[in-house]
């Protein structure tokens, strides 16, 4: 099962019990972390995710991925945990809610200098990711970036 079936299938499990557990499913990854396997499930919820949340979802997925259908799957680590506050913007729908939002985009060599900028999403096309900084709107390619982030706004 490769990385992206492995992932479409654990959202489809996963969205009952995020349900179950009243929060909602955010982001489901599956990749190398430090040459290991992580099975990340990130949830939300508009008042916070509580660690009991969390650890419902972890404990009722756990069994389920024990199945014969993921028995091709590498030896990984299974990591449920909420979106947080500088959540990661992974989706259109995640860049769609967002739009108006101060967000860190984080590259992976520097651009125009900067390895990270920051600015007001002003909109998500294709990757393209089009940010608002001192006046001028800045347009960012797919093949630049590493992630975008949700900025805390103290």
């Amino acid at each position: 099962m490769q990385a992206k079936q492995i992932i479409a299938r654990v959202e489809e499990l996963v969205r009952p019990l995020c349900a179950a557990a009243g929060v909602s499913l955010w982001d489901v990854e599956f990749g190398k972390e430090g040459g290991q396997y992580m099975l990340t499930v990130t949830v939300d919820h508009p008042e916070g995710v509580s660690i009991d949340q969390c650890e419902q979802v972890s404990r009722a997925l756990d069994p389920m991925l024990d199945e014969k259908e993921f028995d091709d799957m590498p030896s990984y680590t299974l990591c449920v945990s909420s979106a947080g506050l500088s959540r990661r913007l992974a989706r259109p729908e995640h860049f769609a809610a967002f739009i108006g939002h101060t967000v860190e985009v984080g590259f992976y060599k520097p651009v125009d200098g900067a390895k990270q900028v920051e600015g007001t999403l002003v909109s998500y096309d294709d990757g393209r990711v089009t940010l608002e900084r001192g006046g001028q709107q800045t347009i960012y390619e797919p093949k630049d970036i590493a992630a975008v982030r949700l900025a805390v706004e103290i």
